[in-house]
């Protein structure tokens, strides 16, 4: 088999490379490691850095990062995606190294090795992530955003502030949004700056940055932010005024009955259902009406919401 390595037909050489893989020899991990780096087949290249994904060492994980900079965008892609797939946080470091400096490195070297590391959740990565905030790539910066909301450490909640409200890039704001949502500790100033960047952000001008931004003040049970969520409600995308409205409702302040209860007749049955499941979350018999009005909805589903709406309040008037 590994003198079929070195046949003049690719076909030939990827076969021979599968058979050794299936081998599960690490004495073989060399030969295939030579073939990533230089068979001049892309197909035979990219094969190699598929089946070196079922091994999780350092020597595997510097030659996976090296194949990042192949000149064809299979073999490219396919070492990206084996270095997506590690499990062990022993190999962070590896990662690390080769990422250097990430707001300067090559982009798609960037954004392939800071995947990897939020999949591992090592605190290496926290600094080489939060420098990545800086590159002129936004892919890169999105990838960095999803290093520092899963590591959740208390020094990246002003950094992902100031992206969440000034980052060039949509997609990136959003992401910086979802990822002050994620938990850590913080301090009370540095709470006050989260709920005031989630405040801008609901109103940006990108429809699913506001989208996110109510989702993730729901999820934070930011009481501050009930009048800002009441305005979404008039959102004009309806996606915002759903989460808005399901915000709302984890909030628990029975002084959006009203505006919740006038969704109830919107055109739109996922509105009316969250409206209705909100409404529930109030506790509050004076929503009673607008629920006994709505349970006769044409849509199974928002008259489901509304039954159980009614065993929500039903239990607390008693």
């Amino acid at each position: 088999m590994l003198g079929r390595l070195a046949a003049e037909d690719a076909a030939v050489r990827r076969i021979a490379l599968l058979d050794l893989a299936d081998l599960e020899d690490d004495a073989l991990l060399a030969p295939i490691c030579s073939v990533l780096a230089s068979d001049p087949a892309a197909s035979v290249r990219a094969e190699a850095a598929r089946v070196l994904g079922a091994w999780e060492r350092d020597d595997i994980v510097d030659a996976l990062c090296v194949a990042l900079a192949d000149a064809d965008n299979a073999v490219r892609d396919a070492a990206a995606e084996s270095l997506a797939g590690l499990k062990s946080a022993d190999l962070a470091p590896v990662l690390v190294r080769h990422l250097g400096h990430a707001a300067h490195a090559a982009p798609f070297v960037a954004q392939a090795v800071l995947r990897a590391l939020r999949e591992l959740r090592d605190e290496s990565a926290f600094e080489p992530a939060l420098r990545a905030l800086d590159s002129t790539d936004a892919g890169v910066r999105l990838e960095a955003v999803g290093v520092l909301g899963w590591l959740k450490d208390a020094r990246a909640l002003i950094p992902l502030t100031r992206t969440a409200t000034h980052d060039a890039d949509a997609d990136v704001r959003r992401a910086a949004v979802g990822a002050l949502g994620q938990g850590g500790h913080s301090e009370p100033a540095d709470e006050a700056a989260i709920r005031d960047a989630l405040l801008q952000a609901l109103r940006d001008d990108a429809w699913q940055v506001r989208e996110e931004s109510a989702t993730t003040l729901g999820k934070l049970r930011a009481q501050v932010a009930l009048d800002a969520l009441l305005g979404a409600l008039d959102d004009p995308y309806w996606q915002v005024r759903l989460q808005a409205a399901r915000a709302l409702g984890k909030l628990a302040d029975r002084r959006a009955g009203g505006a919740l209860a006038g969704l109830l007749t919107h055109a739109i049955s996922n509105l009316r259902k969250e409206a209705a499941l909100a409404l529930g979350e109030l506790r509050d018999p004076a929503v009673l009406p607008a629920l006994h009005d709505a349970a006769g909805d044409p849509d199974p589903e928002v008259r489901k919401a509304v039954r159980i709406a009614f065993a929500q309040i039903g239990t607390q008037a008693a």
